[in-house]
């Protein structure tokens, strides 16, 4: 599907989904790695040492450590009993940390351990590890060990720690004299000696990575969503949306070792601009430095740019296009972008990448940073420019595979609040339904699963054809097709547009089972969040997109996401269409109840109570409705 006047092989054609990353991706534009050999590390440096460097753990003491893991896992969650159990595991697990590390079970074991193991006791297993550090360091289980050590600092640290010490200071003799601040100091002093191998070794990397954000008493979201061994059953049970950047009290200490360390990347700054592994150690300190320490984030910043901006010039332009377009370095300069400050980023635009933004669309690799760049946009000085320079070409891009970057520009758009109406306009005419404007009622389907309207009802039209009007017949008839993820992220940013009439009214002409389709797909249920929760929905309009859903509580209550979407509903519906709910989900009680996911909103409702108790389900549902009520007055003053 390309630009210019509509053609027939215009006419069978889908905009192709893309924006998937990561390695070999389909359509992602990266090659696969392997595919370039990596100046660093050098050949002789290996990332593990022989394997006969490393204690055997017998089959015994494996067992052992199951057995104990087990009943921990089995004990109450406070008491003497477990506080004794714990001391008695770790004691074991101190006289064989190292064999622990280094056997792929038993640092599984040793990581979840370690989540439950109180200050002085782990601090025990770190200095038994402290003589074999580069060991573990770079050992391909080892690794995670000391990763989840470090990630129980913010647990550890603090007055709850303090008052543990004290506690246990009698029991001192069997303990380190190094306190936890001391041995995350000396491990950042060992990194920092050492710091280009540590940051070039395929595991030791990780542990730069996990040091860094402890040092800054940042733990990013990326760390928190990744399930750990180490991670308490509830952690690990969170879902990764609900995930923020976790900030954590620091000695001054550590603030000052973190400055070390960012001074150390400005050494070598080419290393870990180029090398795929050691630049991941530079975006993760962009990320802590940009929360904790903003000055030298923008200092390193400026290091790197001034680094590119000096090599040798783009054919077509600034130095800096040559890395956007680079494997390595582009996902380096994402980041880059994502921290920097509005009036620096402002220049970058104007210095290096004003005029370039739609070759940069085009490209298999350069199309994701400038994806980032949008996503950073927040002032109208800056949306300005790259909002005329795109607009003209969003169907092509589109054609090419790169939805992310029409996405990020409507982020951007309902992020700024400025060119709403025109982008949306761009839209409809990019996916075939500006004109004849009936078609227009159709846009949500095309959005939703990123196909232009001939495509999406297989309709075969000549060059040159007048667009045929649209059959409401045949939309009805035509189940929803899938829903892509970021087909959904676009429908949610038109529902937070000021003015997102258009939108609500293609979702009200949805029938109830392609509304239900809708809100039972993974991607698509969270359209119906942003017209729960979007301030520009108003409770009209609301009301008259769900009503289409009568007839569906059952199938939707049945279902994984359909019922967390029912369950949102019912948490702002009036007590009149709650009772229509429930009216509607008692026909079929039993069903809901055998199902693994009705049951849990018959529960919500209190379904029981309604069938039998009608009077007393009233009450109580008024009084909860009180309360909400209540509860909104009180935050909206």
């Amino acid at each position: 599907m390309g630009l210019g006047p509509r053609s027939p092989h215009k006419v069978g054609r889908r905009f192709p989904a893309g924006g998937k990353r990561g390695r070999g991706a389909k359509g992602s534009g990266r090659p696969l790695p392997g595919s370039k050999r990596q100046p660093w590390p050098p050949p002789d440096r290996r990332s593990e040492p022989p394997p006969d460097l490393h204690p055997h753990l017998s089959p015994e003491a494996l067992g052992y450590f199951r057995r104990a893991l087990s009943a921990l896992k089995e004990a109450p969650e406070t008491g003497e009993e477990r506080d004794l159990m714990v001391h008695n595991i770790m004691k074991e697990v101190e006289t064989q940390a190292l064999a622990l590390s280094t056997n792929r079970t038993g640092s599984e074991m040793l990581q979840e351990l370690l989540g439950f193991s109180p200050l002085k006791p782990l601090c025990r297993v770190w200095a038994a590890l402290r003589s074999n550090l580069r060991t573990v360091a770079c050992h391909r289980c080892g690794v995670h060990v000391l990763q989840s050590a470090l990630l129980q600092l913010p647990r550890l640290l603090g007055s709850a720690a303090e008052e543990e010490e004290e506690q246990e200071g009698e029991d001192g003799k069997d303990g380190p004299t190094e306190t936890l601040e001391e041995l995350v100091l000396e491990l950042a002093a060992e990194v920092c000696d050492d710091f280009l191998f540590y940051c070039g070794d395929t595991h030791g990397s990780f542990v730069v990575r996990t040091l860094l954000q402890v040092l800054g008493g940042t733990i990013l979201e990326s760390e928190r969503a990744r399930p750990r061994g180490s991670q308490s059953s509830e952690a690990q049970k969170a879902p990764a949306r609900e995930c923020k950047p976790a900030d954590f009290e620091v000695p001054e200490t550590f603030l000052n070792r973190l400055q070390d360390l960012t001074s150390s990347f400005l050494k070598d700054i080419a290393v870990f601009i180029t090398d795929k592994i050691s630049s991941f150690c530079l975006q993760v300190a962009l990320q802590v430095l940009h929360h904790k320490l903003p000055q030298f984030c923008a200092y390193l910043c400026n290091a790197v740019i001034g680094y590119l901006s000096t090599r040798s010039s783009s054919v077509d332009g600034s130095p800096l296009l040559l890395f956007l377009r680079d494997q390595t370095s582009s996902r380096l300069l994402e980041q880059v972008l994502l921290v920097l400050e509005p009036p620096r980023l402002q220049s970058l635009f104007e210095e290096h990448l004003q005029g370039q933004l739609q070759t940069l669309a085009a490209h298999p690799i350069a199309n994701f940073p400038l994806q980032r760049l949008l996503d950073a946009v927040t002032t109208p000085e800056l949306l300005f420019p790259m909002f005329e320079e795109l607009s003209p070409v969003l169907e092509a891009v589109l054609a090419q595979g790169h939805p992310g970057v029409v996405i990020a520009l409507v982020g951007a758009c309902r992020r700024v609040g400025a060119y709403q109406a025109k982008v949306l306009q761009l839209l409809l005419e990019a996916f075939h339904c500006a004109e004849p404007s009936s078609r227009q009622v159709a846009c949500v389907p095309l959005f939703a699963t990123l196909m232009a309207y001939e495509v999406y009802y297989g309709l075969m039209e000549e060059e040159g054809a007048v667009p045929a009007e649209h059959q409401v017949e045949m939309a009805a008839a035509r189940a929803l097709g899938d829903v892509t993820v970021l087909g959904s992220l676009l429908l949610q940013h038109l529902l937070h547009f000021s003015a997102p009439g258009l939108v609500l009214r293609s979702l009200g002409a949805l029938t109830g089972p392609q509304l239900l389709v809708l809100a039972q797909s993974p991607a698509g249920s969270h359209v119906l969040d942003a017209i729960l929760t979007s301030p520009s929905v108003t409770r009209k309009q609301r009301r008259r997109v769900l009503q289409n859903l009568k007839g569906q509580y059952v199938a939707l209550a049945c279902s994984r996401h359909g019922s967390r979407v029912l369950d949102a509903i019912w948490s702002g519906a009036a007590l009149g269409a709650r009772k229509e709910i429930a009216a509607e989900l008692g026909e079929q009680n039993q069903e809901l109840i055998r199902d693994p996911f009705g049951h849990h909103v018959a529960r919500n409702v209190a379904l029981t109570t309604f069938l039998k108790r009608r009077e007393a389900w009233e009450q109580q549902q008024g009084a909860v409705a009180k309360r909400r009520r209540a509860l909104n007055s009180i935050l909206e003053d």
